[in-house]
């Protein structure tokens, strides 16, 4: 069955906070320095490749010009020790001239102990050179070639016709002449300027590079924006799953927590700006015998149907949500507080038209009862709107329902001048969690043993009481998956929980002699070194009331098993009690407390009751 939205005009209390992308920021740079690694090392790779194929290309050119020239009529004695200079000196006017045709700097033919016996530079000949491993190699039969720097080796730079500088980079190549039985003769010494031939290297490395980086830019594009959409919706859904925590599953409206928020904010703003708020609670008349007769997923079927009319009959700007488990509230601002019995009569009158069947049921009359009550006029707080405006939604049923009822006293009525405010308040709390009632009841016995140690006035011991009952108050108003969630709080959800105490604050303001109690609700998460909420308040700024419940709250949360955490033992809780003293809590107080649990004949232990239970020291705590 489709539901029509109801139209709500609020602010939540808590806002998500902005999730900032660090997955994207993190992926980002590691796509970058793989593009940077990547990059670097194709243009190493290929720096490889190309000296190699320069490398195979040249030996090839010089041997083929050797052997062109050995094969032009040079003869075995033309390298020995008895050949004419006028020889020597002509085969050296061919080899200059081959060099320089061939490009060539410098080139030598040696005898296999290294002597020089031609050369371009005539003056080397006859030189003994030092006989390098390389050399050596190449004597042996081997062609041997390499990329060498100015000094590289003793005999690379010298009677080159080179202008050798830092930036000179050489090839020498040492090539065998051998005989026909395979016995080398002679090894022919080339050397080249490497940098004509290594030239096209560096513009092939920066293209590698440049279309490296223009690929990895345009994926970096690519991915930024393929991340940017996922952040964006991993935050929208988010702040709807955050949402929906707030919202009654089945009817789609604010749930109790929720209502009571807004309430308390509602009431807020009209107390600062001196106007009046109105409330309405719409109860669906024979819930629970239309439930007992056909079903759960018949009272649905009203439930949703209601919902549907209180949407298009309710207030503009109204907030409507889901009160109870057959109750609706509705909140309206000053403007609209005229518009509430008209909207809700003809809410009464439209439901006549939306009757129901099952099976071979009659067509059953849906009908509502519902009470309007405002502030000032009728209640000066939240807990006391919420009794009067329920004492007249029962007025209206009273009489067998299907009725508006409009609270028209100016006092308060017999029943909620007969309400106890501090009781109903710990009712709320009750209601909403019952760990919570638990833990407020613990709160203040701790508070209260911790107030007669010090010896404080009867007086302010009563207050003291009192907030700790109702120090958590504010925790109806944060969502049940939030309350009790059995794992640790995200940084959005324990901001969220830090807000119970402002709402706390806000329920309890303008209520008769609780000054004291709202400056312990308000303070009592303060922490002795400023580092506490919602103020940072520090040291004695905090309100002695706020650090006596500190105390207690700390040993309560210790000892009482949560669903995240088993309970600690009396002793291991002192300890940690012991250990926050001076940080977390006025240490002067954490001292008393835990010298009075180890000695006191009486102390208010976890999970009794502060009836003097006799308590023997070296047996529960050691």
């Amino acid at each position: 069955m489709t539901m029509e939205p109801v139209v709500l005009d609020h602010q939540p209390i808590t806002r998500s906070r902005t999730v900032r992308p660090v997955l994207l920021l993190v992926v980002y740079g590691v796509f970058l320095v793989v593009v940077g690694v990547t990059a670097s090392a194709q243009a190493i790779l290929v720096s490889a490749h190309f000296s190699a194929s320069v490398l195979s290309t040249s030996v090839a050119s010089d041997a083929a010009i050797v052997r062109a020239f050995a094969n032009g009529g040079l003869t075995a004695a033309d390298l020995g020790p008895a050949a004419s200079p006028e020889r020597v000196a002509t085969l050296g006017g061919e080899l200059l001239q081959l060099a320089d045709g061939a490009g060539i700097a410098r080139l030598e033919i040696r005898d296999p102990a290294g002597v020089v016996r031609l050369a371009t530079d005539p003056a080397a000949v006859g030189r003994s050179m030092v006989v390098t491993p390389a050399f050596a190699f190449a004597a042996q039969g081997n062609v041997e070639a390499a990329f060498i720097e100015p000094g590289g080796d003793r005999e690379t730079a010298a009677g080159a016709a080179l202008e050798v500088t830092a930036d000179t980079s050489i090839l020498r190549t040492y090539l065998p002449l051998e005989d026909d039985s395979g016995r080398t003769l002679a090894v022919v010494a080339v050397w080249r300027d490497a940098g004509p031939l290594l030239a096209p290297l560096a513009g092939i490395g920066r293209d590698i590079v440049l279309v490296t980086l223009a690929a990895a830019g345009i994926a970096g594009l690519v991915l930024f924006l393929v991340f940017r959409a996922a952040q964006d919706r991993i935050t929208r859904q988010a702040r709807q799953l955050l949402e929906s925590t707030r919202r009654d599953p089945l009817t789609g409206l604010l749930n109790h927590g929720a209502l009571v928020t807004e309430l308390a904010e509602a009431l807020e703003r009209a107390r600062r700006d001196g106007v009046a708020i109105g409330v309405a609670l719409v109860d669906l008349d024979n819930f629970r015998l239309l439930n007992d007769t056909h079903g759960h997923e018949a009272g649905d079927t009203a439930l949703r149907t209601l919902t549907r009319s209180l949407g298009r009959h309710v207030p503009e700007g109204a907030v409507c949500g889901r009160y109870g488990p057959d109750e609706f509230l509705v909140i309206a601002e000053a403007a609209r507080i005229a518009e509430l019995a008209p909207a809700l009569d003809r809410l009464r009158h439209a439901l006549v038209d939306d009757s129901l069947q099952f099976a071979a049921s009659e067509r059953l009359p849906i009908t509502i009862s519902a009470g309007i009550a405002t502030y000032p006029l009728d209640a000066d707080s939240v807990t006391a709107l919420l009794a009067e405006v329920a004492q007249v939604l029962g007025e209206a049923r009273s009489g067998g329902g299907d009725a508006v009822r409009v609270a028209s006293r100016a006092a308060p009525s017999e029943a909620a001048r007969g309400f106890d405010v501090l009781q109903g308040l710990v009712f709320a709390i009750d209601t909403k969690d019952r760990y919570t009632k638990r833990h407020s009841e613990d709160v203040a016995r701790y508070a209260v043993f911790l107030a007669h140690r010090l010896g404080l006035e009867p007086a302010l011991v009563d207050v003291i009481r009192s907030a700790g009952l109702l120090h958590d108050v504010g925790k109806i108003g944060i969502p049940e998956a939030v309350l009790r969630k059995p794992g640790r709080l995200t940084d959005l959800e324990y901001d969220i929980v830090k807000q119970h105490v402002a709402l706390g604050e806000s329920i309890v303001r303008g209520l008769v002699q609780l000054d004291e109690v709202r400056l312990g609700i308000r303070h009592h998460h303060e922490r002795w070194d400023g580092q506490g909420y919602l103020d940072g308040l520090a040291g004695e700024e905090i309100p002695l009331v706020a650090r006596i419940l500190a105390v207690g709250d700390a040993f309560s949360a210790m000892t009482t098993t949560r669903p995240y955490r088993k309970a600690l033992d009396v002793r291991e809780a002192l300890v940690r009690l012991g250990d926050a003293a001076g940080t977390q809590l006025d240490e002067t107080l954490a001292r008393s407390f835990i010298e009075g649990i180890e000695h006191d004949p009486a102390p208010p232990l976890p999970g009794l009751e502060a009836r003097g239970t006799l308590w023997v020291p070296a047996r529960q705590v050691a």
